[in-house]
């Protein structure tokens, strides 16, 4: 069996019994970073062996895994922070497991564009998740693909290109639309600053952006 584990984004009570629950049990955790991992394992007590599992390894170590799992093995995939696979690691190892008939249970839990959305205030019937966007190559592309698009759009940023991303939106004419920026979800210092996207680009210009960003941004119409 292949759990997916959820890990909480911020405050660590937003762990669910059943993730530390299926910790416990399993034999190895497959980590994107053993270092964040074991703090919260050390957190909760939690002794298992851990194995890490990032962008920079996944090829290597995906058939070896593969391997351990269809000996009969249980594994734990887990995030730094979030649910696994949604803008982290595990896509790779998801679709293998399927290949090979191997069980998979993902727990619901923590993700952070859902609070952001929710509390941004636009639509929520329809949205579009882009996740980070293209750094250099298609990033214009992708851009004018989400000025265009119809319904609320979340973007994942970092607090070094947030200001970027804000100076290319209003480059592109969308200096009055309405934008949502959540940072710091679940943590002590969360926040949400919304306005248009020249107000929020003003604001992080005179009070230098910190922590991991979503970005909503309104629907075309």
């Amino acid at each position: 069996m292949l759990y997916l584990v959820p890990t909480p984004i911020g405050n660590l009570e937003d762990i669910t019994l059943r993730a530390l629950k299926i910790l416990q049990s399993v034999d190895l955790i497959l980590a994107e970073d053993t270092r964040t991992t074991g703090i919260l394992l050390k957190h909760f007590e939690i002794k298992k062996p851990l194995s890490s599992f990032h962008i920079h390894n996944e090829h290597q170590k995906l058939q070896s895994f593969i391997s351990q799992l269809k000996e009969g093995q249980n594994f734990a995939l887990v995030s730094d922070a979030g649910t696994p696979a949604v803008s982290d690691p595990g896509f790779l190892l998801v679709r293998e497991a399927l290949k090979e008939g191997i069980e998979i249970q993902c727990l619901p839990g923590p993700t952070a564009f859902v609070p952001a959305l929710v509390i941004s205030g636009f639509s929520t019937d329809r949205f579009l998740f882009e996740g980070f966007l293209p750094q250099k190559k298609g990033r214009q592309t992708k851009l004018r693909e989400v000025i265009e698009a119809n319904c609320t759009v979340i973007i994942y940023e970092s607090p070094f290109r947030i200001i970027k991303l804000l100076e290319e939106l209003k480059t592109l004419g969308l200096d009055e639309r309405k934008v949502s920026v959540s940072r710091e979800i679940s943590k002590f210092y969360e926040e949400t600053i919304r306005g248009t996207v020249n107000e929020v680009l003003q604001h992080f210009q005179i009070k230098a952006p910190k922590g991991e960003f979503v970005v909503c941004l309104e629907g075309k119409n």
